[in-house]
């Protein structure tokens, strides 16, 4: 199974660096790992909410060059559907069970995703109701992927 993590926006901060690589170590052996990011825009200090719908459409524009036709688009957005960690790893299951060899999931940037891109997706998945940072959303989105590996393969894992 390929797994992408297609995102806006670069990761500044070196601890969260540090745990995307650890992540990235630890799925090699589960799944072969992308991560694309592209390019945010500068959002202004009190924009406009056409304003940020044109941000999020040029970031949009940048993220549907890395869109594959055959794979499996899971948009992040708060407003998507939640899960458990062990219905999330059923997904995935049944993903590549069900022939989907590639996923990839969609982090937007600050303003979140383009709404296209939204409508476009074959899912829409929430972490939370609550909004996290994006970089932050990375590593968390990495940590279920490699909970859900280690929960389809019979692996322990914390709880």
């Amino acid at each position: 199974m390929k797994i992408t993590i297609l995102t806006v926006g670069k990761i500044k901060e070196k601890y969260f660096v540090s745990a995307i690589q650890e992540y990235t170590k630890r799925l090699s052996r589960y799944c072969k790992l992308e991560i694309v990011e592209v390019a945010d825009e500068k959002t202004p200090d009190n924009a406009s909410e056409h304003e940020e719908d044109i941000i999020r459409a040029k970031e949009g524009e940048r993220l549907k060059k890395y869109i594959k036709s055959d794979a499996y688009v899971i948009a992040l957005a708060i407003d998507g559907k939640q899960t458990t960690s062990e219905g999330f790893a059923d997904k995935i299951q049944k993903l590549g069970i069900g022939g989907h060899s590639h996923i990839i999931f969609i982090i937007g940037g600050s303003i979140g995703i383009d709404k296209d891109i939204i409508k476009n997706a074959d899912e829409k998945l929430s972490f939370s109701q609550m909004t996290f940072p994006h970089q932050l959303m990375r590593v968390v989105l990495l940590e279920q992927v490699y909970r859900a590996y280690r929960i389809i393969n019979g692996e322990p894992y914390h709880k």
